[in-house]
């Protein structure tokens, strides 16, 4: 069964489990893609790295009826300073999950050692504004973040598509929760990331988040004020975006324990 609400002008729907919402937000993608693909020559998504969208991921390019060679990638951050063969690089972690499995036109990579980092997010800023979104899939970080727009950095009127950035404590705590680094002195302290209005100009939206660790940063995206303090909260603002949830990730949220008829 999946619960469906709206919060402001963006649309939450609650599946059962993570399974059930990687299916779903990976049907709903397809779709998206699809639909681009029947009207235009090309399509273009942007993605994300995460432990929290490996299920999604799977069920992604395991969709059918999707042209991928007619498909631009485009990821959402990467550590500064890492290459594309380290075990924490979302190069290599997309590498194996996406572009290995699909082979689209093209996936366009951050490179995270290159020598000039400024000059580096000018060259990846210039590859997204010549190339139109039909997508953006993201996922909610554990402060609230997306991509690496932690709350001491994010700006919901930034006038840049990507920037670097300092990561917050508690973003970097994450990597280690996730396994990505053994310790937080081996985390990064910086990193590349793609800007919130980067990411919400895209034409549709879907932000994926499941797991009960998120489940504080989703009451507080749904609930709290639109601010900073919260990144997450500006998809309140987005007409185009679907925020998908599982049970767990939805357990601090009251409007998913609300009786409605809008369920399936």
């Amino acid at each position: 069964m999946t619960i469906r609400r709206k919060v402001d002008a963006l649309e939450v729907r609650v599946c059962d489990g993570p399974e059930a919402l990687a299916r779903a937000a990976a049907q709903a993608a397809g779709a998206e893609l699809r639909s681009a693909l029947a009207k235009q020559d090309e399509a273009a998504v942007i993605v994300a790295s995460a432990a929290s969208q490996v299920l999604f991921l799977d069920r992604l390019v395991a969709e059918e009826g999707i042209d991928w060679s007619r498909v631009t990638f485009f990821h959402m951050d990467e550590y500064l300073g890492i290459t594309d063969d380290h075990p924490a690089s979302f190069r290599r972690f997309l590498r194996d999950r996406v572009e290995a499995r699909v082979r689209p036109k093209v996936f366009h990579y951050v490179r995270g050692e290159a020598e000039l980092p400024i000059r580096e997010c000018d060259r990846y800023g210039g590859l997204l504004a010549g190339q139109p979104i039909d997508l953006c899939c993201l996922g909610i970080g554990e402060n609230g973040h997306v991509a690496f727009n932690d709350p001491p950095v994010a700006d919901f009127a930034d006038d840049r598509l990507m920037k670097l950035v300092k990561l917050d404590e508690a973003c970097r705590r994450q990597q280690v929760g996730e396994g990505a680094f053994r310790s937080l002195g081996a985390v990064p302290e910086y990193a590349y990331t793609l800007t919130v209005p980067a990411l919400c100009g895209a034409r549709r939206m879907i932000c994926v988040v499941p797991e009960r660790r998120k489940a504080e940063a989703v009451r507080d995206t749904l609930t709290g004020p639109i601010s900073t303090a919260c990144p997450a909260s500006v998809l309140r603002r987005q007409n185009h975006a679907v925020l998908f949830l599982d049970r767990d990730s939805a357990s601090l949220w009251p409007g998913a324990l609300r009786p409605s008829e809008d369920e399936e």
